[in-house]
C-alpha cells in the first residue's frame, strides 16, 4: 500500500515508539523530537513522488490529442511513464523495497545526528522500523473501513472535505488505531 501524506504523522509515532520500547536501542533524544525527524524523512519521501506524478501528469497532459486520437489507457499510460520516470525523481516504487530505502534512510539520520544509538546490527533496528511501517499500513486498511463505516451512521451528515469532517475523521481514525494497538 502507498504511504499518503495524512499517515506520516502516525507512522512516524510508531516508529518513534517502536523504537523507544527495544531493549538493543538506546534513545539519547525525546520521543518527540525522534517522531519529528521521521516524519519530515517520509514527507520528504512522499513529495518526491507527489513531484513525480505532477511531471508525469504534465507530460501526458501535453500529449492529451494524440492519446486520444490513439484511443489508449490513460492509467497504462501513466504508470509506464512514472516507471520509467522513477529513478529520476529518487522514487522506488515497489512498496516492500520503498519502506525498506526508508527504514536506512530514518536509521542513518537517526545515527548520525546522535537520536539513537545501538551495539547490534543495522539490519535489526532497520527491521523494527519496517516492521512498525508494514503493520501501521496492514492496520490502515482496517482502521479507515472502520472510520468511513461510523461516519456513514452518524446522525448529521458530514461532508468529505471540510473541517468538520476532518476534525471528526481524524479524531475516530486515532481511535481506531490506538484500539488496535498501532499507535
Amino acid at each position: 500500500m502507498r504511504i499518503k501524506l495524512h499517515h506520516t504523522k502516525y507512522i512516524a509515532r510508531r516508529v518513534a515508539r517502536d523504537l523507544v520500547n527495544c531493549d538493543f536501542v538506546e534513545v539519547r533524544k525525546t520521543k518527540d523530537e525522534i517522531t519529528q525527524e521521521i516524519q519530515r524523512i517520509l514527507t520528504e519521501d512522499i513529495e518526491k513522488e507527489h513531484d513525480l506524478d505532477e511531471k508525469v501528469a504534465e507530460i501526458l497532459e501535453a500529449q492529451e490529442a494524440e492519446i486520444e486520437f490513439l484511443n489508449a489507457d490513460y492509467r497504462q499510460l501513466f504508470w509506464m511513464t512514472k516507471k520509467r520516470m522513477a529513478n529520476e525523481f529518487g522514487v522506488i516504487l515497489n512498496n516492500e523495497d520503498r519502506f525498506s530505502d526508508i527504514a536506512h534512510k530514518m536509521l542513518d539520520y537517526l545515527w548520525e545526528e546522535d537520536y539513537i544509538h545501538y551495539t547490534c546490527s543495522d539490519n535489526q533496528v532497520k527491521n523494527v522500523i519496517f516492521t512498525s511501517i508494514d503493520e501501521f499500513l496492514k492496520g490502515f486498511e482496517e482502521s479507515d473501513s472502520a472510520v468511513l463505516e461510523k461516519i456513514k451512521h452518524y446522525k448529521r451528515k458530514l461532508i468529505p472535505g471540510t473541517e468538520e469532517y476532518d476534525i471528526v475523521y481524524n479524531r475516530l481514525y486515532e481511535e481506531e488505531l490506538i484500539k488496535r494497538g498501532l499507535m
